[in-house]
């Protein structure tokens, strides 16, 4: 089902990725790149999901890291506690191999939709009653892209973070499946399926910002570009934590 018109990426667009088709941005030149010292992973890495779990049980750099990835408009502290009556989300991030390396799949929301059409966002929605987090997590990637029968394995969960437009508490599951699957969008929710490439979001030349408005206020936006698409908002800072853990994978690396 997912959001639909209550994106857990936030209703403001402030708060998610829009394709640069749109009007109100503003590209600034010679941005600077997060400080990521991530490895690029030029050969297919099969350890690379066993390796994720052990990071993911570890301290997680989400808040270390936040003015790197979100908005310069930060009234919000998307990393405290959220507020009562907080509604609970999930989303997924899925690592697949495609082409001999790992990507990640995103959508965008359809053109057709009444409200934020054409944003970037992860696979998610709404946990339902009686549900969990990663229960909604696998359902909402399922009931999104097909894929069905698809085996997903959850390594663990990335820092959970509060949208103030929406009103949610965003769960962020890490997950990985053998194979791609037979991915086919919903057309109901989804536009187009993006297929990006771990490497692609690991190479900080990708990596950029771009000037929004809102309220007769300019500020600047992080975001990763993919194609005609600038990834951010929460979408981005979830991406961001996701890399950054990666970065540590050269500690890592030396005990396997």
């Amino acid at each position: 089902m997912g959001f639909r018109n209550r994106s857990p990426a936030g209703l403001a667009p402030v708060e998610q990725g829009l394709a640069t088709t749109r009007p109100t941005i503003k590209i600034i030149s010679n941005p600077p790149v997060p400080e990521i010292s991530s490895p690029l992973f030029s050969l297919f890495d099969q350890k690379l999901p066993d390796k994720l779990r052990c990071l993911l049980e570890g301290p997680l750099p989400g808040p270390e890291v936040a003015s790197r990835f979100e908005p310069g408009s930060r009234v919000v502290k998307h990393y405290a506690a959220p507020p009562d009556g907080a509604r609970e989300a999930a989303v997924l991030v899925l690592l697949y191999p495609s082409l001999g390396q790992w990507h990640v799949p995103l959508t965008v929301r359809g053109e057709h939709l009444d409200h934020h059409a054409g944003q970037v966002s992860l696979p998610g929605g709404a946990v339902e009653p009686g549900e969990t987090s990663a229960g909604a997590a696998i359902r909402e990637f399922h009931e999104e892209l097909g894929a069905e029968g698809l085996n997903v394995e959850l390594l663990g969960r990335l820092t959970p973070l509060y949208v103030a437009t929406s009103n949610f508490r965003v769960e962020p599951w890490v997950g990985a499946a053998a194979q791609r699957g037979d991915m086919r969008p919903n057309q109901q929710e989804v536009d187009r399926l993006l297929e990006v490439p771990l490497n692609h979001l690991l190479d900080p030349s990708h990596f950029g910002r771009h000037q929004r408005e809102k309220e007769g206020r300019r500020f600047e936006v992080p975001h990763f570009a993919w194609e005609d698409y600038l990834i951010w908002g929460a979408t981005c800072m979830i991406l961001g934590e996701f890399i950054t853990l990666l970065g540590r994978l050269d500690e890592q690396n030396e005990r396997w």
